[in-house]
């Protein structure tokens, strides 16, 4: 709930928090949209890491192009919700429009983890409620953090990966 949400982060000492954040485009220019976000992201917080690009076939939605994907690590102290709306305007910024659930798009910014909060809220649910089911998101993920811990599913990053059942092609750019 979102008092337990607001309890736990306000009993933290940190000042900043570790945060993955999933990057993918398939429309426009997709590896400069993905190089753009990064920078836009590195301007407003500190980028850690930063995965290789991966090509993947989309998941649902219409017929539509690969999509280049990849992960980041950053160090923020903005709150969960905060950095949605970072990214969201980042998103904007480079001309996404939320047109078609599942179709494609310009830039897609995700938050997959943070620390090991958990938020489950109409908005924002964290850890992502579909990271252990996307090889397009562990793939780049177990490249740059493969003992991150997931806080539900208490599993690491590689666990997760030996588990999951998605057969899409995911290749190394």
């Amino acid at each position: 709930s979102c008092c337990t949400i607001k309890r736990y982060c306000s009993s933290r000492h940190q000042s900043s928090m570790k945060a993955v954040i999933a990057l993918g485009a398939n429309i426009g220019e997709p590896k400069e949209n993905l190089d753009l976000a990064i920078a836009l992201l590195r301007e407003a917080t500190d980028v850690h890491l930063v995965s290789s690009y991966y090509t993947t076939a989309p998941v649902g939605g219409p017929e539509q192009p690969d999509y280049i994907n990849a992960v980041c690590i950053i160090d923020s102290a903005l709150p969960a919700m905060d950095l949605l709306s970072l990214l969201h305007g980042i998103e904007k910024s480079l001309g996404r429009e939320r047109v078609e659930h599942w179709g494609p798009r310009t830039i897609d910014l995700d938050i997959l983890m943070i620390n090991d909060i958990v938020i489950d809220t109409p908005t924002l649910t964290i850890p992502h409620p579909q990271l252990h089911n996307r090889r397009f998101a562990l793939l780049p993920l177990h490249e740059i953090a493969p003992a991150l811990h997931h806080p539900v599913l208490n599993k690491t990053i590689h666990e997760l990966l030996l588990n999951c059942l998605d057969t899409l092609d995911v290749q190394k750019k």
